[in-house]
């Protein structure tokens, strides 16, 4: 998959705000400060795209950027075939520690349960945890709660590139060892490093097939 263009759409207080829920649509969320920005910016190769800030807390709505991206495919005696996908990245606000009203909190988090639960086409959320750090248990009561709402997700290990592959390996098997407890069966996993663009072909390569998907489907309903 090959970036065309992308670009801040929207900032929306609900929901309801949101654009036409008319192409496919991936959500990033994770504990305030885990590297949200940096991530979107490294799959979208702009480092400007999403703002990044040290202060906890800074994402407060539902951020909508439009991604316009190029497949080519090669078929065996056939020419290749560029086709084009439009979809949507989404940044959420992060949960945990930023400090905040309690009033605050409860108004996020009944803003990001309605636009997970209610957004149709929401493909897939990508939930990140810092792969520096043992399971934490704010980020599996998390994962629980998207299994309880049957949202579909990924999880997304950043800062790879901050500690030894073997500490990061560590923890990756810690936290997928967390959710065997109560899962039977574990969702994708990415590791990734804005820095070293770890990562980023793999998310990329997931993000086109779930394009697909969204198309087919439009195809089948008679809305493509």
């Amino acid at each position: 998959m090959l970036i065309k263009s992308a670009s801040y759409l929207i900032s929306s207080p609900d929901h309801t705000k949101s654009p036409a829920a008319d192409r496919p649509e991936y959500a990033f969320i994770g504990r305030s400060n885990v590297g949200k920005s940096s991530l979107i910016n490294m799959l979208c190769d702009n480092h400007k795209l999403a703002k990044t800030s040290g202060t906890p807390g800074k994402t407060q709505l539902i951020n909508h950027f439009a991604i316009e991206s190029i497949v080519e495919k090669k078929q065996a005696g056939a020419p290749a075939t560029r086709t084009q996908q439009s979809w949507y990245i989404v940044d959420l606000p992060g949960y945990g520690f930023a400090k905040v009203s309690q009033q605050q909190r409860r108004q996020w988090e009944k803003m990001i349960e309605n636009y997970l639960r209610q957004r149709q086409n929401l493909m897939n959320v990508f939930v990140l945890l810092d792969s520096r750090h043992e399971p934490q248990r704010i980020d599996l009561e998390f994962v629980d709660q998207l299994g309880a709402w049957q949202v579909p997700f990924c999880l997304v290990f950043t800062k790879a590139d901050k500690e030894s592959q073997r500490e990061v390996s560590k923890h990756v098997k810690a936290f997928l060892d967390a959710m065997r407890k109560t899962w039977q069966f574990l969702p994708q996993h990415f590791v990734t490093s804005a820095i070293k663009k770890m990562g980023r072909e793999k998310i990329l390569e997931f993000i086109e097939g779930c394009n697909e998907e969204f198309e087919k489907g439009g195809r089948e309903a008679g809305i493509v």
